[in-house]
């Protein structure tokens, strides 16, 4: 049976928590939560991002979460909250489900992504 990215998508949606912008904000004013931007470069360039993003294209994924693969970034630890983030909140869904297969345990994602984010008058930076 062939499935959509929107199929998929929407299964992940109903698989992983999908936060506001003002939860998001709310959760990293608290601290101790790593959010992860998920966009390629040329889209950051482009539009920005939050402070305190971790930059991971959503390509590299799987790879800087295993804590056993070369390629891992220190600031993905399955023990720690982790929010995705990407343009629209497709690819985060994605990727928040795959993280919760790999065994992180608390994963959400900003649900609209960067968009509903400068929608709502939220502040991004250059890179």
């Amino acid at each position: 049976m062939v499935r959509s990215a929107a199929e998929l998508v929407g299964e992940a949606k109903a698989k992983v928590q999908g936060l506001s912008p003002e939860e998001v904000a709310s959760e990293l004013e608290r601290g101790d939560v790593v959010l992860v931007d998920l966009r390629e470069g040329p889209e950051l360039e482009a539009d920005g991002r939050i402070a305190g993003s971790v930059h991971v294209p959503r390509g590299m994924l799987e790879f800087r979460a295993d804590p056993t693969s070369p390629y891992h970034d220190e600031a993905l630890d399955p023990s720690r909250r982790v929010i995705l983030h990407c343009a629209s909140g497709g690819r985060s869904a994605l990727a928040a489900a795959t993280l919760r297969d790999m065994g992180y345990e608390d994963v959400a994602h900003l649900d609209g992504g960067i968009t509903r984010w400068s929608e709502e008058g939220r502040p991004v930076e250059p890179v």
